[in-house]
């Protein structure tokens, strides 16, 4: 059996999503676990009478790339998760892109550019980007459309955001914004829903995309947009100023042990 830091750097090489629970407190201080994505045990102990519940808490705070000592009885656990590297999929190389990419990357995504105009979509233009050119049937291939990625749509062709959104909202991605005017989603979720996608599926689409923070610029649109992402990320906040919001600064991490948000 493999030890626990040679299973810590296999999740980390596989890029995929992990827990270490190590238990801090209780008859068995210092036991240590590696769970993977889906909470099996892979290498190291547990609490034999503990071990379910752990993994059932360590997939709950994969969700949000979150860590939390819990208590379980007589043990406390903290569960540390180990989250591959997000990937930003930008679709349209728009100014609103321009400033998406660079912020994006500056906050640790990695960032894909995507449009059908070579004109556009330059390494120039979005330096350290992946770029790529063509349109969706050509180039999807190419991505990877899984629970670590972010789809932003900021091209109102219809044959370029169309198949973008049909083919997000059949896969896992963690987050799916769609640029435009309330009119202009409303005809979104009507074409959507012609293709037969429910309620719940149209509502993973967050369009207009971005907290409402009064943005004009494509820069502030980026902060916008980010600042959103940034919400569903970490699955806390209110979006409302922290001058006038109760409580701690940092929402993510709870007020008392064992709570999953």
């Amino acid at each position: 059996m493999v030890t626990p830091l040679q299973a810590v750097q296999e999740i980390l090489d596989r890029e995929a999503y992990g827990s270490v629970a190590t238990v801090v407190g209780g008859p068995e201080l210092g036991a240590k676990g590696v769970l993977d994505s889906e909470g099996g045990l892979v290498a190291g102990s547990l609490p034999e009478d503990i071990l379910e519940d752990v993994a059932a808490d360590a997939m709950a705070l994969q969700e949000h790339e979150q860590h939390r000592t819990m208590s379980y009885g007589e043990h406390e656990v903290f569960i540390e998760t180990l989250a591959p590297p997000q990937e930003v999929v930008i679709f349209g190389a728009v100014h609103v892109a321009q400033a998406l990419a660079s912020f994006a990357a500056q906050m640790g995504y990695r960032v894909t550019v995507a449009d059908s105009r070579a004109a556009f979509a330059t390494e120039e233009r979005f330096p350290g980007a992946r770029v790529l050119v063509g349109w969706p049937d050509e180039i999807m291939g190419d991505i990877t459309l899984d629970r670590r990625t972010w789809v932003i749509v900021l091209s109102h062709e219809k044959r370029l955001e169309d198949p973008v959104i049909e083919m997000s909202l059949k896969s896992p991605v963690r987050y799916i914004g769609a640029m435009g005017s309330r009119r202009t989603h409303g005809l979104r979720v009507e074409r959507l829903e012609q293709k037969g996608f429910s309620t719940e599926d149209i509502e993973r689409v967050h369009g207009p995309v971005g907290l409402d923070i009064g943005a004009e610029s494509p820069q502030e649109v980026a902060v916008s947009i980010l600042a959103e992402m940034t919400l569903v990320r970490y699955g806390h906040g209110t979006g409302l100023s922290l001058r006038g919001v109760e409580g701690r600064v940092h929402k993510q991490r709870p007020e008392k042990t064992g709570e999953v948000a």
